[in-house]
């Protein structure tokens, strides 16, 4: 048994949060280890300025962190779910995921209490190729601007009057105890979550002992479905900015699945639903991003990569 755990971390509020829960829940587990972070300024968090689409994508935020696990510097990093790249660096394994969290999107105004009360031409900021797509495809009067920075200078922003509103991760306002700042919570039906949202992971290299330190952590009903998840997003083989969601539930054994593929622009949109048992999370999403992929989704996905190359 290790007598020491370092979890490499980036230095955002919302990532020193999860770093600490998943921690304290180490130091629970295992009374005799002494557990600490590694803070680590990633190139996502430097770069501010440009929608993360024109950087490389979300994997930006965990890179650095792997490659400090790389150099001995760290054990463990925790993530986002909804940031890590559908297929893991060759040695490198998903150890374990916490119980989940809201899946929702939240919808944030100073002005307007719904989603739905947004006038003509309102300005929405969002961070999320998804959520640009899914607002174009329902609203394509509004005004979508990228929203960069962590969730204080997303509000600043919101309260400095520059946007009418904005869409956050309810999971993440409701971990730094900002709950009573969402106006809505958006119902799934409506924006479909991202792959692995409201789920704290646990990334570490391929090492027993580590996993074994590492298990009673891990959440098998969450695991279940962010596999489910994770399958679409491997077989669609798209990126974390790419307007892709999969949103799994669980219930008496049985997987509910839901995905979607879409043109940033709102202009066009692939959505199917499955279910399956819960034995073989991998083969439900497999085969929902096949049909998708069948239905047309292959063509767009082909172009957004042409687009982005």
């Amino acid at each position: 048994m290790k007598s020491q755990l370092r979890i490499a971390t980036r230095r955002s509020p919302l990532a020193l949060w999860q770093a600490e829960h998943v921690a304290s829940l180490l130091r629970v587990a295992h009374p005799d280890l002494e557990v600490s972070l590694v803070k680590i300024v990633t190139q996502g968090d430097r770069i501010q300025d440009r929608p993360l689409s024109e950087i490389g994508g979300k994997g930006l935020f965990i890179k650095e962190l792997e490659v400090a696990m790389l150099a001995g510097e760290a054990e463990i990093a925790v993530h986002s779910m909804k940031d890590v790249p559908a297929i893991l660096p060759d040695g490198f394994t998903l150890a374990s995921v916490l119980p989940r969290a809201d899946p929702r999107d939240a919808f944030l105004s100073h002005h307007y209490s719904r989603l739905a009360d947004l006038p003509q031409g309102a300005h929405v900021g969002t961070s999320s190729q998804r959520r640009q797509s899914l607002l174009r495809a329902v609203r394509p009067d509004l005004k979508i601007s990228p929203l960069r920075g962590n969730v204080d200078t997303r509000l600043r922003k919101l309260d400095e009057g520059e946007f009418d509103a904005i869409i956050l991760a309810a999971a993440g306002l409701t971990r730094l105890g900002l709950a009573e700042r969402i106006t809505e919570y958006i119902a799934t039906d409506v924006s479909l979550p991202a792959i692995g949202q409201g789920i704290v992971g646990i990334e570490c290299r391929a090492d027993p002992a580590l996993l074994a330190l590492l298990a009673p952590l891990n959440d098998a009903a969450t695991r279940t479905c962010l596999d489910a998840e994770r399958a679409v997003g491997a077989r669609l083989e798209g990126s974390c900015t790419s307007p892709i969601a999969a949103y799994a539930t669980l219930a008496d054994g049985q997987l509910s699945l839901s995905a979607f593929v879409g043109a940033p622009d709102g202009s066009r949109a692939f959505n199917h639903h499955m279910e399956g048992t819960a034995l073989d999370p991998v083969g439900l999403g497999h085969l929902l991003a096949d049909h998708l992929l069948a239905a047309g989704a292959d063509r767009l996905l082909a172009e957004l990569a042409a687009n982005k190359a």
